[in-house]
């Protein structure tokens, strides 16, 4: 018997290495594509270690266009949209989870339904209502489309739902206004799923392709993952190493975001509602 746990044991280390591997393997290719030089990138099998480091790929992928320009309209854009996310789902959330009003269940269901409704469906109806407000090519049909997240707001219900009544109730013997409950007491003890949904959704419009492409038309509203999109040689085909360096820039971000909020996200699935 306790031969077979050793086994069980084994395989389940030797599992866990495997999902590593998979999920660290487009990374490691990435990384080592991104300092090849054009020869190498085509050598196959493919070549993990370079022979010489080319670092000036990277130099080449940000002068190769306005790519300042391109990483200032991510960090505008997906912070803008987080920010504006928490203004409406925290409400939103707290009224599901603590009021009963008419038209609570309605609203609710419209809200699930929207989970439901992927953004390449909605997005000619919402191309069309930002051409007749003149907006289109501007900062405006990239945030104000995602002002509000059903999913956050669906996430934010659970937890605000799990915190016992009689914490609510004693802030009101406190004479804690609602405001004051919602943001002071509620909103603290869910932050490890405020921060597991502020990254979700950064990565997200961070990396998001389509709709920047749909809604602008110049660089100076373009994001990153449109720039590095439109990387391309001198002769018309696609230099992978210059692209891969891209790429590095615009991942780079994620995984410092992802370092500083890991240990909120492990919150976040063990939450239980009561610090």
């Amino acid at each position: 018997m306790k031969r077979l746990i050793q086994i069980f044991k084994i395989l389940e280390l030797a599992a866990v290495i495997a999902i590593i591997l998979v999920f660290i393997f487009p990374f490691v290719w990435m990384l080592s594509t991104s300092l090849k030089s054009i020869p190498e990138t085509l050598i196959f099998p493919p070549k993990w270690i370079p022979d010489n480091f080319m670092w000036e790929n990277f130099v080449q992928a940000w002068s190769s266009g306005p790519f300042l320009r391109y990483f200032f309209n991510s960090v505008l854009v997906s912070i803008s949209i987080l920010l504006l996310q928490f203004l409406t789902m925290v409400p939103a959330a707290y009224a599901f989870a603590r009021y009963n009003f008419r038209g609570k269940k309605f609203l609710f269901g419209i809200t699930i339904t929207a989970l439901m409704i992927p953004p390449q469906i909605t997005f000619l109806p919402v191309y069309l209502q930002m051409s007749a407000w003149g907006t289109l090519d501007s900062y405006v049909p990239l945030i104000l489309p995602y002002a509000a997240s059903a999913f956050g707001i669906f996430l934010l219900r659970q937890s605000f739902m799990q915190v016992p009544e009689e914490i609510i109730e004693a802030a009101r013997l406190d004479y804690a206004s609602e405001w004051q409950i919602m943001w002071k007491v509620l909103v603290p003890m869910a932050r490890p799923v405020l921060v597991t949904f502020g990254l979700f959704s950064f990565i997200y419009h961070w990396n998001d392709y389509f709709w920047p492409l749909v809604m602008t038309n110049s660089d100076a509203f373009r994001t990153l993952p449109i720039g590095i999109a439109m990387l391309k040689d001198a002769e018309g085909g696609v230099a992978w190493n210059t692209v891969m360096a891209g790429n590095m820039i615009l991942v780079l971000p994620i995984l410092v975001v992802f370092f500083f909020a890991q240990r909120q996200i492990i919150k976040a699935f063990v939450y239980s509602g009561i610090k």
